[in-house]
């Protein structure tokens, strides 16, 4: 019954169909779709395309120009030997190197610094499943050991943990100091507003803080050596016009795995030669956050540190160089690191460092163009090396130009981009940047595809800062760290670390100084959430774009597409990284 009166609905509107006095021409139709599309394409499309490929060329010039210029200053400071004891007066501490005795009849001579360590649910490193060893003991035990008479500097362990249990265990381990004579205190607050700065900034309102002319700053993972401070600190005393010094982050996890090795291609890069080439050319550079010394009164000058963005020390650092504040870095003294593993932390950690500054750019641009105590030169680094250059346009030109711009251009035949700007700029970039790390040099293209893959992370959150757009503008997530690989200082005892006998925990004196594996919690991970779908998405048109290529097109792009694409797609199917344990 049902079918009989589905047939005769069938045949009536057909019916109804061919009694219509207008009938469809659809082979005019097509005609006009394809008339549409040409003169869509022809006045659109291709001149978008056209208009983004002369932008990213005009772009990828400037930073080649940038890199030049960089490289021209590190030569000059290399050649004529313009090291940071040379440009600046720097004279050890009075009474520095002297035995205990004559040092303590000369205590008053050092100048009074404070250390703040802000730390954040710092949990603990699995040895073997024997020994541990708890995250947080690596920079109290190191700050602890500080070459400096032990009543000229105080240590604020200033933990916002919301984790009861790692607040009672850090809380223990500053109460082992104090009980060895070690000026430490610990500090907590209410809430975590502010984060990073907010902890900082509440650190600075405590009544001892106020002897104090000098604040040294270290995060969780980071251990400096005991000579650090007698290395420093003089630096600032001699040169009242200083109002930071800078060292350089050493990563001792660095050939964990390639994503390790990648970011410690870039970072090698970034202080050897923007950090050098800031400090030598324009007396500023962003502070990296941590392994660095303040002058406390150049931070209260300025107003102290503000939470406006997820990047207080570059905000800091601005506003002091604003200021007419001057900044050295020194890239002989090293602080021990470790670089994030897994691809997750790493993404959200790029996400700070992108977003972040484009969203502080938007919010300084009036206190740049008022600025009366820097000069032109001051402000035209300011604009356009440190943050145009540096900090959006690197990110807009490597996904746009690379990955959309190039692919793209290859099912347009009217799109024709100059073998200069395809092959030898972009090859002059890498070359220079791969500058900082030559013993990785061989890894050279692995990495320039790497970099590629995270400028879509980059962009996407460049963009957002700039346009102040989404919750996740002042969203701030602690890097995870996860270590070297279960692998322990080969000189390190059993005696130096955690040992876990029957339940029960005995804590020494800690002396490791090699990355340790943290303690996770494992989570039941569905499949599907261990997938990139965005890079996936990217890698399979990539890919399609070079299959393209190399039938029709015959540009000859089809060999990078392929490779790639394939890092996108390897980077999206979660290749890339430590894998954290799942269950």
């Amino acid at each position: 019954m049902l079918a009989s009166t589905s047939g005769v609905v069938v045949e009536e509107a057909a019916q109804l169909w061919a009694e219509l006095p207008v009938h469809v021409d659809w082979a005019a139709v097509a005609a006009q779709c394809a008339w549409l599309w040409a003169q869509v394409r022809a006045f659109v499309l291709v001149p978008a395309i056209w208009l983004l490929v002369v932008v990213s060329l005009t772009l990828t010039v400037m930073i080649m120009v940038e890199k030049l210029f960089i490289l021209a200053v590190f030569i000059v400071v290399k050649v004529f030997r313009l090291r940071p004891e040379r440009r600046y007066r720097w004279e050890p501490i009075a009474g520095a190197g002297e035995d205990d005795e004559e040092e303590a009849g000369n205590s008053a001579k050092y100048p009074m610094v404070l250390v703040q360590i802000p730390m954040y649910n710092e949990r603990e490193f699995i040895i073997t499943p024997s020994v541990v060893l708890k995250v947080y003991k690596l920079s109290i035990g190191a700050t602890c050991k500080l070459n400096w008479p032990s009543d000229r500097f105080v240590i604020q362990v200033l933990d916002d943990s919301t984790d009861p249990e790692v607040k009672d265990m850090v809380k223990l381990e500053v109460q082992r100091w104090q009980s060895k004579g070690v000026n430490i205190k610990y500090e907590i607050r209410a809430d975590r507003k502010g984060y990073k700065a907010g902890a900082l900034k509440h650190g600075m309102k405590h009544e001892y803080v106020k002897e104090c002319e000098y604040i040294a700053m270290f995060d969780a993972d980071f251990q400096p050596e005991s000579d650090f401070l007698l290395r420093t600190i003089p630096f600032l005393v001699h040169n009242p016009e200083l109002a930071l010094v800078q060292a350089r982050w050493r990563f001792v996890n660095s050939d964990e795995c390639l994503l390790t090795r990648f970011q410690e291609m870039s970072m090698d890069y970034h202080f050897k030669f923007e950090q050098e080439a800031g400090s030598s050319a324009y007396k500023f550079f962003g502070f990296n956050g941590t392994a660095g010394v303040w002058r406390i009164s150049a931070i209260e000058d300025v107003g102290g540190w503000k939470d406006r963005t997820t990047v207080e020390d570059m905000d800091l650092a601005v506003r002091s160089t604003l200021q007419g504040w001057k900044f050295v870095y020194v890239g002989d003294i090293q602080v021990k690191s470790e670089l994030p593993s897994t691809f997750k932390a790493y993404r959200f950690q790029q996400h700070r460092w992108s977003c972040g500054p484009a969203n502080l750019l938007r919010k300084m641009i009036p206190e740049v163009a008022q600025s009366t105590k820097i000069s032109w030169w001051g402000k035209l680094h300011l604009w356009y090396d440190f943050f145009i250059i540096g900090k959006v346009a690197c990110h807009t030109v490597t996904f746009i130009y690379y990955c959309f711009a190039i692919p793209v251009s290859v099912l347009l035949p009217e799109i024709q981009i100059p073998l200069w700007g395809v092959v030898y700029v972009p090859s002059i970039i890498t070359f220079l940047k791969a500058l900082g790390s030559p013993s990785s040099f061989h890894l050279v293209i692995l990495w320039v595809l790497f970099e590629n893959v995270m400028s879509l992370h980059r962009l996407t959150s460049s963009v957002s800062g700039l346009l102040d757009l989404g919750g996740r503008v002042n969203e701030w997530v602690v890097t995870e760290k996860l270590g070297g690989g279960n692998k322990t200082n080969p000189n390190t005892t059993t005696s130096d670390v955690v040992k876990v006998i029957d339940v029960k925990v005995i804590e020494p004196d800690v002396t490791l100084t090699e990355p340790l594996v943290q303690k996770l919690v494992k989570k039941r991970t569905r499949l599907w959430d261990r997938f990139n779908f965005s890079e996936l998405l990217v890698g399979i048109c990539m890919v399609l774009c070079g299959c393209y290529d190399v039938l029709y097109a015959k540009k000859g792009y089809h060999i990078y597409l392929f490779l790639q694409g394939m890092a996108f797609l390897v980077v999206g199917f979660g290749y890339i990284g430590i894998l954290p344990p799942r269950s």
